[in-house]
């Protein structure tokens, strides 16, 4: 088979509507051929483009590469044939954007504007991702980058939508010479006697999440410190011995730190665009979120911790 405009189509209705079922009713197809249409690209591509989960399906790794090319391609075609505004035109829009501390709002907001020389962005940041959705529905913000986890969906009112950008796992920041650094994936019991540092309540339930995670695994962290603080000086306080944090799987450590995934995966969380219909036009929206997309690819090239726990976590199978 050769993919055409129409397959990448079908991809990014399975990953924004979560599900295969939800993605056919929305394209007006039966569950079943969207399914086997499904089967057919991921054959052609060599490798799984989702896995399922308790709520549906999420993209795999390889799978976030694909969408992430796949709307960069559908927005440059729609985009074919439109003219851009003249020099002697209206003056350029304002685009106000909100985002939460993001490692991957530096590289959207540089792409997009390399893409939309017709917009003004301006950045606010916003810690809890309720106070972005309440900038949103108040109309004093038109589009921003928030988070959620699997499970507690960000709540909002119809007059605001979201779209997953990615779902990646949380890993942990360790002192180099931490009696567990030599592990390849580190067991969250393990670490239930330790000091954590934990960064305050983002408005999507992140301590019910982090606290929800060691009650699984049988324990109550012996001593939690909260920190409200930059990444960089998180990992300044861990490198000196003064507890460990769990963080964000892209990060890139320092000098006297290692970055380490949780064995079992027992945390994800969700980053996600959010924008308002009313002010963000649909070709707008495109372009925001591949340059997040395209972003967040760029993390993962500077990641090698990612890198190597993807590679042992998607393991591509044989067409």
């Amino acid at each position: 088979m050769e993919l055409e405009l129409r397959h990448l189509r079908v991809l990014c209705a399975i990953a924004d509507a979560g599900s295969v079922g939800r993605a056919a009713a929305l394209l007006g197809a039966s569950q079943p051929a969207t399914s086997t249409q499904l089967r057919r690209i991921e054959r052609h591509l060599g490798a799984p483009l989702f896995e399922r989960t308790a709520l549906g399906v999420a993209p795999t790794c390889f799978g976030v590469e694909v969408l992430a090319a796949a709307r960069d391609l559908l927005m440059r075609a729609d985009g074919l044939g439109r003219r851009p505004d003249s020099p002697d035109g209206p003056a350029r829009r304002e685009l106000r954007l909100a985002a939460t501390n993001s490692p991957m709002l530096p590289g959207l907001v540089t792409r997009a504007r390399q893409q939309r020389p017709d917009q003004r962005f301006t950045v606010t940041s916003v810690y809890r991702s309720s106070d972005i959705v309440d900038l949103l529905e108040q109309g004093d913000a038109d589009a921003a980058v928030a988070v959620d986890y699997p499970g507690q969906e960000l709540h909002h009112s119809p007059s605001v939508a979201h779209r997953g950008i990615v779902t990646e796992p949380v890993f942990v920041v360790l002192p180099a010479d931490h009696r567990l650094r030599h592990r390849t994936e580190i067991d969250l019991v393990d670490l239930a006697d330790e000091d954590w540092f934990l960064t305050p309540d983002d408005g999507a339930g992140w301590h019910g999440v982090f606290y929800g995670a060691c009650a699984a695994a049988g324990f109550t962290p012996a001593t939690v410190h909260a920190f409200l603080g930059g990444r960089l000086e998180l990992q300044e306080m861990v490198a000196a011995g003064l507890g460990i944090s769990a963080v964000q799987a892209t990060t890139r450590p320092l000098a006297h730190v290692v970055v380490k995934p949780l064995a079992g995966t027992p945390i994800w969380v969700r980053h996600l665009l959010v924008w308002r219909p009313g002010g963000v036009s649909g070709e707008v929206v495109e372009t925001l979120f591949g340059a997040a997309a395209a972003a967040y690819r760029d993390l993962i090239a500077a990641s090698p911790a990612f890198q190597a726990w993807a590679a042992r976590t998607y393991r591509p199978t044989r067409p």
